[in-house]
């Protein structure tokens, strides 16, 4: 796998932010490319799949050079986790032997090298590989994802929620519009050889600025829209315990119904906690005349940090429930996706929502 190459800088530059009419309406959508597009022939604008390599960092002191193996001393005994011979992650399990392992394996992802922004979620983003990173990085030290219930939101490609189903008991990838959800179905089948025997993948429909619990259909999904939740699902949904989200911020519009949607569905089932990729995007403004990030300045006024211990103890006190984050030192986070460049304008937090009992 190579990145793209023979775009020149301006072409680069041209592919990333320009406007397209029309013929039909005379309506002008802004065009917007994502960095990662792995593999992608020179010039290539249209659909592609790219093959993204996953592989146990080399130098870990959790790495056994021997048996090359990865494990962990979460307790007495050891944590194994490995692949077999077609690449597919093996469970965690607890062993007292080693055994040898492939330290590699391939995920396939179809997405669009350039789209409206409507449809970002046909390109793949980088704080997407980078919050695939964290969630390697636990599935591989810990049991914690192990036989989990865990909901993507703005899934996208699907590319998060696809590694998590090798280890999770049903998995939700959720977002909205039939081009994005067809594309994330197409990758669940080009994946799904690698998945868990036991888990349930389903691709639903979920619009941040409709209601929570969204329309449900007794029993099945009618046939004429697939997306759809059954009652059953939107139950087992709430019980869920992990969420994952990546590059769902963007505009201070889309972080609202996020955190409006967020609120509802945190407030009912089980407790839950919320990790969040995102991307500092930098805009110069004539009102701050300078160049900021007042999308990440917006994101971050929507919580109390898990270290403020004043502020905390006073919103204790208080009857209104609150969001509460921490966010991830990256530096502990090794690289598990190849060729791609991290940079430093990407963040993972940890975000729980504080309930109070009326």
């Amino acid at each position: 796998m190579k990145p793209l190459e023979g775009l020149n800088s301006d072409k680069k530059l041209l592919c990333r932010r320009r406007r397209r009419t029309s013929m039909d309406d005379g309506i002008s959508e802004e065009l917007v490319m994502s960095e990662v597009h792995l593999g992608c022939p020179p010039g290539f604008l249209g659909s592609y799949v790219s093959n993204f390599t996953i592989s146990f960092p080399s130098g870990s002191d959790d790495l056994n050079t021997e048996t090359k193996t990865y494990v962990s001393d979460s307790s007495s005994s050891k944590q194994l986790i490995g692949f077999d011979e077609d690449g597919d992650l093996v469970l965690p399990r607890r062993v007292n032997v080693e055994e040898p392992s492939v330290r590699s394996f391939n995920v396939s992802i179809q997405h669009d090298v350039m789209s409206t922004i409507p449809s970002v979620g046909l390109q793949v983003w980088k704080a997407e590989l980078v919050l695939s990173d964290f969630v390697l990085h636990t599935m591989l030290t810990s049991s914690e994802f192990q036989g989990i219930v865990a909901l993507e939101l703005g899934a996208g490609t699907g590319l998060v929620g696809i590694l998590l189903a090798r280890v999770a008991k049903t998995i939700f990838l959720t977002d909205k519009g039939d081009r994005v959800l067809d594309n994330c179905a197409k990758n669940i089948n080009l994946n799904s050889g690698g998945f868990s025997a036991e888990v349930a993948v389903h691709v639903r429909e979920l619009d941040w600025t409709k209601p929570w619990p969204p329309k449900r259909t007794q029993g099945e999904c009618l046939p004429n829209n697939r997306y759809s939740w059954a009652s059953s699902e939107v139950e087992e949904a709430l019980g869920a315990s992990l969420l994952v989200a990546a590059d769902v911020i963007y505009s201070d519009d889309l972080t609202d119904a996020f955190f409006n949607m967020l609120e509802k569905f945190m407030s009912q089932g089980s407790e839950k906690v919320l990790y969040l990729a995102l991307e500092k995007r930098y805009n110069f403004t004539l009102d701050d005349f300078d160049i900021v990030a007042n999308g990440y300045s917006h994101f971050l006024s929507y919580l109390k940090h898990e270290k403020d211990d004043t502020e905390n103890s006073r919103l204790e006190q208080e009857s209104k429930p609150y969001f509460v984050g921490h966010r991830i030192d990256l530096a502990n986070i090794p690289q598990y996706v190849l060729n791609y460049e991290r940079g430093k304008d990407v963040e993972i937090w940890q975000i729980k929502y504080c309930r109070k009992e009326s």
